[in-house]
């Protein structure tokens, strides 16, 4: 499947995933559907029957209430039936509304608090490092994520290390639950609080697949350094309505008539 359709399908069961639900994560989990294509179908190294294979890649969804998009990118690689898809959040379910290692196939690390996964993803990192997996580690973070010091001691733990088969993507969409990230507490230039934290950095617009793929091809290039990517993005990307929706759109409602709206633009 080429990889933008491939984007606009993972946008297509993203919503069916929070239609069963009624309402979600939709904002967030639009915004790095594009990464998501990008991720599985030209980087990473991963096998649905074999989803703990030691020498796999791993993804630390540490923005882990997006959990639907991955979700929906692993029902189409084969983790698991799209069937699954229609039973978020449901009693017995095996796709809670954050993602956990123990219950989902192909989920490398369970997410709660937001602010841990980037040090979640250097313990791995480096835990292949020292078994002699030469597997790449990827980290999505949200740019509101960042205002958790947790994410800065990780960093700091990243370059000491010399991390360098560490990627760490920022969903730079600059919206978060309680409004626009500037204004609950700004964070300011990513990037370059990336970079002065020893990361090889780079910056790239989020929702052009081949742009995303080219800045993952060479952090790969760079050694002795981990890595940032930050990714200006739209939060609820490729639905109009969601897309003008503005901070409101980080939890809302997936009704029939919004999924059937949005399947449309979809189509």
């Amino acid at each position: 499947m080429d990889v933008k359709q491939f984007a606009k399908q993972i946008r297509r069961n993203t919503l069916r995933c929070i239609h069963s639900q009624g309402s979600g994560h939709v904002g967030g989990s639009l915004s790095i559907a594009d990464l998501l294509a990008v991720l599985y179908s030209k980087h990473m190294r991963v096998d649905p029957a074999n989803p703990k294979s030691e020498s796999r890649d791993k993804l630390v969804l540490s923005k882990g209430h997006a959990g639907p998009a991955l979700y929906a990118a692993l029902s189409l690689k084969g983790f698991f039936p799209e069937e699954w898809l229609d039973t978020l959040n449901k009693l017995g379910t095996r796709l809670p509304s954050h993602v956990n290692i123990n219950l989902t196939p192909g989920v490398d690390m369970t997410a709660g608090s937001l602010g841990q996964g980037l040090s979640c993803a250097c313990g791995l990192a480096l835990a292949d490092r020292l078994k002699g997996v030469d597997g790449y580690v990827y980290v999505i973070i949200g740019d509101g994520e960042l205002q958790e010091g947790q994410n800065w001691e990780g960093a700091m733990f990243a370059a000491h290390k010399k991390l360098d088969r560490l990627i760490v993507f920022v969903d730079s969409n600059k919206m978060q639950i309680d409004g626009l990230t500037e204004n609950v507490l700004n964070i300011e230039d990513i990037q370059a609080k990336f970079a002065a934290f020893g990361f090889d950095t780079q910056r790239a617009n989020g929702h052009d697949c081949e742009a995303i793929d080219r800045a993952i091809a060479q952090a790969k290039q760079t050694c002795g350094k981990p890595h940032c990517i930050v990714l200006d993005t739209v939060k609820g990307k490729g639905v109009s309505f969601y897309e003008t929706m503005g901070p409101g759109v980080h939890s809302t409602t997936v009704t029939d008539e919004q999924y059937a709206l949005a399947l449309k633009e979809l189509d």
